[in-house]
């Protein structure tokens, strides 16, 4: 049971990469006759948080909004143009940074972050993140090796904002940049905290590659 209020944070999945290795926008690829993205939203939706898609263009919206139940959605946010052709790239940074911007205007204090190619992230890791953050900046799955998992994450929006736009102005582009030394942060053990809830690690299995689909379908099923 998740005791954080609906209106302090909301969940804002990135569906704006390149998808260069998959070869088409892997949120909107079909499985079992549904959209990738429409596993994770079913599984979110029952949280009663507020859900944003962040999208790299209005054409990639109208795309989603053709396949999609948008009523599991309160909006879409899409990337910053200005920083889109500054940089020239489809960086997962610059999504992050529109969705702090236009949270932060919405008065959302965190968010937790998703990528559209996770579509079997379970919903108790999702509701552990969430009440993990509670007293803290952040809440970052770490694995033993020291490794994280930057984009399935609860981040403080005004600080992550500052942070990400800070970023922004070099040229790199690290996801782990956005953790502050000054943050007051809550890495979740993977293997002893996550494990137990998700006990084949489904949650951090993203697709890459088009050979990954036949895995995920027999989950699927």
């Amino acid at each position: 049971m998740i005791s954080i209020d609906p209106k302090y944070l909301a969940i804002a999945i990135l569906v704006g990469g390149k998808s260069t290795r998959f070869g088409s926008d892997k949120g909107l690829y079909e499985i079992l006759g549904k959209p990738l993205i429409s596993y994770l939203l079913e599984n979110l939706f029952q949280n009663k948080f507020d859900i944003f898609i962040v999208a790299h263009s209005n054409r990639q919206v109208q795309n989603y909004i053709n396949k999609i139940d948008i009523r599991k959605i309160v909006a879409f946010i899409i990337d910053d143009q200005i920083l889109s052709l500054k940089t020239n790239k489809h960086s997962p940074m610059i999504g992050l940074y529109s969705a702090f911007k236009e949270l932060n205007k919405l008065s959302y204090e965190k968010t937790l972050v998703l990528p559209c190619d996770t579509p079997l992230v379970q919903k108790n890791v999702i509701n552990l993140l969430i009440e993990e953050s509670k007293e803290y900046d952040c809440c970052i799955p770490r694995w033993n090796n020291g490794f994280l998992e930057p984009l399935i994450a609860v981040y403080p929006i005004e600080k992550s904002f500052k942070r990400a736009g800070e970023i922004l102005k070099g040229n790199n582009y690290k996801l782990t940049n956005l953790l502050a030394e000054d943050w007051k942060i809550n890495y979740i053990s993977i293997e002893n905290s996550i494990q137990p809830l998700d006990p084949q690690l489904l949650s951090f299995f993203n697709i890459n590659e088009q050979s990954e689909l036949e895995m995920i379908k027999k989950k699927f099923k």
